[in-house]
């Protein structure tokens, strides 16, 4: 199977994207298909043997929409042609407001009551301004998606076809004014759906922009200013003050203070020197330095940040289902009742003007576009201010669950530390020579975050490492210059090696810190005491964690003195000391058995059983690898305070499209009966159509204000 991601233009309301994914659906070997109305693409998995990306480029065009090479060229397109629609439609309807005007106060323009003026007045607006409304609506029938389009086209045409029998029959009664107006109203309020909508996206364009376009490279021993996207992997580029880096790579000669904001949503410069690594779209502060690039074009992480919050943008949150479920009936069921309406009216009333009155005005009263929008909008907006904050929500599913969960297991190392751990103490347990090169020689091949710390400790050069194995939640083993070789708990190597552990040995732990022991050929050669500081935000953010209403737990590998010192200076309810990777999942399913939905907060690496275990795992990441699999939210930078954050940001979102909601029910619940017995004016009921998808979209941005 594959996945291809195709951008749609053409595309002007929440139906249309439905007309697309039935078409899509329909090509043989399409597995899955979601299309996005809110951001303008298709998301299909498809297997290659049975079709190809030309058969569902024709299966788009066939349902009558476009495929397009830039969203954001496009959407700017289509703003400036519904400009100038709507420009040109205004033009001819003017007359028609002054009219309206003059007659609220009571004077009549003779000469805008002639039928044929106003047929000349108003055929422009209902066949050019409104050609796109009649093309949408035979695109839905013809894909079984109906839309907001075949409403105003059948409530148009209605007034229009009635107003034109009435010059033939001689009749004074006119319904231009309606037809002209209604379709005026209607461009304005896609007009600025479509600016307002446009503002959704703030956040990944900003992204995109992000990437410098140019770079200065060093070849053939001269700089060279070359496209950003020239660049190949090992060339070495130079980068000025103030200069946005174009690649990401390590510094090979220079230092610099990093702007990683776009990164990790900390305001304060990252420090960089010869080694450290860099990131494409980071901004260079008063330095200039030189960095060999190894990720380009779309291997860096600010490609993979983009594609990760598009991803999640285009995915549907469970809510919505109930949106979609209405508005797949909404355009028949709509038009059901205006048909009712317009035979009741009629029969009550005897009068066929009444009659199309009120049908015309519960057609364009309905809105199926603000029920389409109140959840995508909204997801748009906070997924992408996730982004800007180093929280990267996966998808839309995990955001919505954010918000409920009631129990979270949290990790040591790096989210509720700095990360950085140090040796305080080294102790030499027996007369062993060189027992720092062994032990350091064994973690060399160890992804455990303190086998850095021993390796650093040790200055020279390492011997060959062989028959490494890592034994799961206890340590590593070796044979290094042929001797056995075992790093870990203290409790696991001295079991290794036969003997208890000392009592003197209990007092390197002293202060939470985490003792990590060595043996030589079976006979216990060296200790290790090493602290990793707890980060300034953590108890901060466990308040807030507390203050939402969820329990904490800590569980941990490292021994009971450390855990318990961890727990007490953040304020963590409980906690599990001397934990496999197994335990975290243990306790994962007894929370969930007890509180209902658990979070699991981990490194991605260690703790992926768990993270997969989990309602919602928080994966903290260091911005290396920020695409991995486990985890449902990846926390670009770490830290407990970017979990309380996504928590925050997760509950604002929810509410957001809550009210979203509502209101798009509520407006349609009012609204139709209101036409429907004929207590609402065609043209009144054409702007308030206009502009209720606008107000949905409006609320969604307020989304970007709100204080997490």
């Amino acid at each position: 199977m594959k996945n291809e991601v195709i951008k749609v233009g053409g595309m002007s309301c929440v139906r249309c994207s439905a007309a697309v994914e039935n078409s899509l659906k329909s090509v043989n070997g399409v597995e899955s298909c979601e299309v996005s109305y809110a951001n303008g693409k298709a998301f299909v998995c498809y297997d290659e043997e049975k079709t190809d990306i030309k058969i569902l480029e024709k299966a788009i065009k066939r349902a009558g929409y476009e495929v397009i090479e830039d969203v954001r060229k496009a959407r700017k397109r289509e703003f400036r042609q519904t400009l100038y629609t709507f420009i040109f439609a205004l033009v001819f309807a003017l007359p028609f407001f002054v009219m309206m005007g003059c007659m609220m106060f009571g004077l009549h323009l003779k000469l805008m009551h002639n039928g044929v003026l106003q047929l000349i007045l108003a055929a422009p607006i209902q066949f050019v301004a409104g050609f796109r409304f009649y093309k949408g609506a035979v695109s839905g029938l013809k894909n079984k998606s109906p839309s907001m389009d075949l409403l105003v086209a059948l409530g148009t045409t209605a007034s229009f076809a009635y107003s034109v029998y009435s010059i033939i029959i001689g009749s004074d009664v006119f319904y231009f004014e309606s037809s002209a107006m209604i379709i005026t109203l209607v461009l304005l309020g896609k007009l600025l759906e479509s600016r307002a909508r446009a503002k959704t996206s703030e956040a990944i364009e900003k992204l995109m922009d992000l990437a410098p376009k140019s770079a200065t490279v060093l070849r053939d021993g001269r700089e060279e200013v070359i496209p950003a996207s020239q660049i190949v992997k090992g060339d070495t580029v130079i980068v000025h003050p103030g200069e946005a880096i174009a690649a990401d790579g390590y510094i090979v000669s220079g230092s610099a203070s990093i702007d990683e904001s776009m990164l990790t949503g900390e305001s304060m410069p990252a420090s960089k020197g010869i080694g450290d690594s860099v990131f494409g779209g980071t901004v260079n502060g008063n330095r200039s330095f030189s960095f060999v690039a190894e990720g380009i074009g779309e291997e860096t992480v600010l490609s993979g940040i983009i594609r990760l919050v598009e991803d999640a943008q285009s995915s549907k949150a469970h809510i919505q289902s109930i949106a979609d479920k209405v508005a797949a009936v909404f355009v028949p069921t709509v038009a059901s009742i205006s048909a009712i309406t317009f035979f009741a009216t009629w029969l009550i009333t005897n009068s066929v003007s009444d009659s199309l009155d009120s049908a015309v005005a519960v057609l364009v009263i309905a809105c199926p576009c603000s029920l389409g929008l109140a959840t995508p909008t909204a997801l748009m907006v906070g997924l992408g201010r996730g982004a800007s904050m180093g929280v990267l929500i996966k998808n839309a599913d995990s955001l919505e669950l954010a918000c409920k969960i009631k129990a979270i297991v949290l990790d040591k190392t790096g989210t509720l530390t700095e990360g950085k751990p140090k040796a305080v103490e080294i102790r030499e347990l027996d007369n062993i020579p060189d027992a720092l090169m062994y032990a350091a020689c064994a973690e060399s091949r160890s992804e455990h975050p303190l086998a850095s710390v021993i390796c650093e400790l040790y200055s020279g050069e390492l011997p060959e490492c062989e028959e490494f194995e890592s034994v799961t939640g206890n340590g590593v083993t070796a044979s290094v210059n042929g001797k056995k070789i075992a790093v870990g708990k203290p409790e696991w190597v001295y079991s290794l090696c036969g003997s208890d552990i000392p009592d003197d040995l209990a007092s390197l732990a002293n202060g939470g810190n985490t003792v990590v022991a060595a043996s030589v050929d079976g006979i216990p050669a060296i200790a290790f005491a090493i602290t990793d500081p707890v980060r300034s935000d953590s108890r901060a953010a466990i308040e807030k964690l507390h203050s939402f209403g969820i329990r904490t737990l800590l569980v941990t590998g490292d021994n009971e003195s450390t855990a318990k010192s961890v727990c007490e200076q953040v304020g963590i309810d409980e906690y599990v000391a001397n934990a496999l990777p197994a335990t975290k999942v243990e306790s994962i399913n007894k929370l969930k058995s007890v509180y209902g939905i658990t979070a699991m907060v981990g490194d991605g690496i260690n703790d992926a059983p768990a993270l997969t275990a989990a309602d919602v795992g928080f994966a903290v990441e260091s911005g290396t690898d920020i695409a991995m699999e486990s985890g449902d939210i990846v926390l670009v930078g770490g830290g407990i305070s970017a979990v309380s954050g996504a928590i925050s940001l997760s509950k604002a979102t929810m509410r957001k499209i809550k009210q979203n909601l509502f209101w798009a029910f509520f407006y349609n619940t009012i609204g139709i009966p209101l036409a429907a017995f004929g207590l609402l004016n065609p043209i009144i009921a054409g702007a308030a159509m206009a502009f209720s998808s606008v107000s949905v979209v409006t609320n969604s941005l307020l989304l970007k204000k709100v204080k997490l």
